[in-house]
Order: C-alpha cells, then sequence, then structure tokens
C-alpha cells in the first residue's frame, strides 16, 4: 500500500457485520480500523438475540461454506439452546416446529467478535463519531481524519455512507423489546396478527427470563403506536422488566448494489435482513466474511470489489429471494383480519408457512 493512506480499509460500525469484515480482512494482513460511536461495543442491546446453530444455518443457507469458521461462538455468550418454535395465531392457536437456536447474551457476543478481529491485528477507536465521509477520508467529530484505500459502512440502517452515496429506499420496521425476570419455558414463540400488524412479535426464553418484543409496519398500523401495540403485547407475560430497549430492522432485503467507488456497505446497511423472519446477525456475519476477503484479495491482488456482490448472490441470492416474496405474500395476509388469519394458520399449511419462515419456496412441498 505504501504510505498513501493511514489504513488498508477503515470499517464504520463495530457490530457483527464490521467486526466480521475486520477479522477477515485483517487476517489476511490488512491494516484495519475500526470505527465506533459507542463507548462500548454491544450496548445498547437492540434487538431479540435469536440466531440459528451453525447446523441449522447449515440447512437454512445451504450454499454459504465454513460455517463453523465464521460461527465461533463462545459458551459464556449462549444465555440459552432451544429446539423448539413455536408460531402463535392471534387466538393462541399454536404451529410447533423443529428448530435449533441460541438465544444470544447479545453484548457478550459482539464483545466476542471484537475480540476476534483484535486477535488478528485489527483497531478498534470507539467512542468516535464519524461526521463525514469525502473520497479516502473519514472525518471524527472533534476534528481528526483518518484516511483508507477502502471504506466500509457497517452502521446499521442509518450508515453515513449509506446516507451520503446510496439514494435506495428501505421499509425499516421500527422494534421494541423488553428484558423480563421469570421462567418463560423452552420454545421460541413468534406471534403473527393484528397485535402486531404487518410485522411479528416475539418471546425468546433465556437463562434466567426472556426477551420479549416485536416490530410493526407503521403503513399497516392504523394510527395507533408502537408504544402501545409493545406495552399491550409485553404486559401480557408476568415477569419483572429489567431492561427495556428499541431499534428498527430493514425489511426490504438486500439493496441493489453494495459497492460504489471505494465504498462498501455490509450488514444492516445494505439490507442484509431476511424479511420473513427478521434474521440479521447471521446473515450480517455471512456478508461481512465475503466482503472482508473480497476487499484483501482487492488490495493485495487488485480483483474488482464488485466481486463482494457477486459471491453474496452465489451464496445467499436464492435464500434472500425467497425471503422477500414470503414477506410480500406475509404483507397480503397480514393485513387480512385475525380471524381469517387464523383459519390459514392450520395443519394443512403447516408446512408452507414453515417454508416462508425458513426463506424456501413457500408452495413446492416435497
Amino acid at each position: 500500500m505504501g504510505n498513501e493512506f493511514d489504513y488498508d480499509a477503515i470499517i464504520i460500525g463495530g457490530g457483527p457485520a464490521g467486526s466480521t469484515v475486520a477479522r477477515y480482512a485483517a487476517q489476511e494482513g490488512l491494516n484495519i480500523l475500526v470505527v465506533d460511536a459507542r463507548e462500548s461495543i454491544g450496548t445498547p442491546l437492540q434487538c431479540g438475540e435469536l440466531v440459528p446453530t451453525n447446523d441449522e444455518m447449515r440447512r437454512l443457507c445451504p450454499d454459504v461454506p465454513d460455517m463453523d469458521d465464521l460461527f465461533q461462538t463462545p459458551s459464556h455468550a449462549i444465555s440459552r439452546k432451544c429446539d423448539t418454535m413455536n408460531i402463535i395465531t392471534p387466538s393462541g392457536k399454536s404451529l410447533s416446529y423443529n428448530f435449533e437456536g441460541l438465544i444470544l447474551n447479545r453484548v457478550a457476543h459482539d464483545e466476542a467478535l471484537v475480540d476476534l478481529a483484535k486477535a488478528v491485528g485489527a483497531e478498534y477507536l470507539v467512542n468516535s463519531y464519524v461526521e463525514n465521509i469525502e473520497q479516502n477520508s473519514v472525518h471524527i467529530r472533534g476534528g481528526k481524519t483518518y484516511t483508507a484505500k477502502v471504506i466500509v459502512g457497517a452502521g446499521g440502517h442509518n450508515d453515513p455512507i449509506r446516507r451520503k452515496y446510496w439514494n435506495d429506499k428501505s421499509v425499516n420496521i421500527p422494534v421494541k423489546f423488553e428484558l423480563k425476570e421469570g421462567n418463560y419455558g423452552d420454545a421460541v414463540e413468534l406471534h403473527f396478527g393484528s397485535m402486531a400488524p404487518g410485522g411479528y412479535a416475539w418471546m425468546f426464553p433465556k437463562s434466567e427470563g426472556a426477551n420479549i418484543g416485536l416490530g410493526i409496519q407503521k403503513s399497516f398500523a392504523k394510527g395507533k403506536s408502537l408504544n402501545n401495540y409493545s406495552s399491550e403485547f409485553i404486559d401480557k407475560y408476568d415477569g419483572e422488566t429489567t431492561f427495556k430497549g428499541a431499534g428498527s430492522l430493514p425489511m426490504s432485503g438486500t439493496i441493489k448494489r453494495f459497492v460504489k467507488d471505494n465504498y462498501v456497505l455490509v450488514g444492516d446497511s445494505a439490507g442484509m435482513v431476511l424479511p420473513s423472519n427478521g434474521a440479521g446477525i447471521t446473515i450480517a456475519m455471512v456478508g461481512g466474511r465475503i466482503a472482508g476477503q473480497t476487499i484483501a484479495r482487492h488490495i493485495k491482488n487488485g480483483d474488482p470489489l464488485t466481486d463482494y456482490e457477486k459471491i453474496w448472490r452465489k451464496q445467499m441470492g436464492r435464500v434472500m429471494k425467497n425471503s422477500k416474496r414470503s414477506f410480500k405474500i406475509g404483507s397480503i395476509l397480514f393485513r387480512m383480519p385475525d380471524k381469517l388469519l387464523d383459519l390459514f394458520f392450520n395443519k394443512l399449511t403447516k408446512g408452507i408457512v414453515w417454508r416462508a419462515v425458513t426463506c424456501r419456496r413457500m408452495f413446492w412441498i416435497f
């Protein structure tokens, strides 16, 4: 690289996507800086904390290689393991499915990803807010500027690179959740219907207590606020609240382009969330590995950064396409009254529902 730039790549955002880019680029010998506005990466908690196990990921995303290398979740970052998912209708009717999942201690999970990246040489600059990005320069509030050949936007749906250089519009679903004390059983729950219009509600049991919340599409909400929906659903569960959180999920699926000139988007900033189930952590890490490896080949060999998009489509294109389709169909179904929705969720449609949630073609039943 010479002395033209301070770093080979600067990554804005140290969440699962950003730290995974950093890890895979740094282990190829690149000089990497991760910039994050938070004082401590992983806080505040912003999501439901459920991820599939590595074996479940192999079933869900069969074209993604080397899952065990990518997902190295340490035991202290796992609050609970589950093997059952219940999909629950407005009337309380439950469809039960086999699902191998991990309910995370999300803060510990993200800290572990930082440690993996640091172990191979990535540098982190926390408590540093990015004010502007111009060409190869990242300007930090307070006056400091750092330069890099490649700049990566991993700052979520409100990423500064995405805001400045991309015009793509995404449907962002606002979410609210609480951590509650108590015993909530062993199965994870997804609830669909008027309690979470255009989205879904969840209950994910942890080793102590549960993560309970929901997300809605505002256009479906008929003027009712997210606060009202969330309190009505969450208050159905007994137990003292120990934490309240909020966030936003991009639910349009991936945007058309992840690369413009020397800028690269990854994770939520690129729409790497499966619309039909809200899965974002593992999907962001799949994208992060591809981006990190592609950036390394670009810096070392001159390979085009757009290879990142091609490899993503090869590994995740089919799954994302199916998930987008299921989300569109679901958006139509979820406009129906709860009574009709209850009729749709039954033993005959059980397989179709599960294929939609797990991002397979809904109406191709083996």
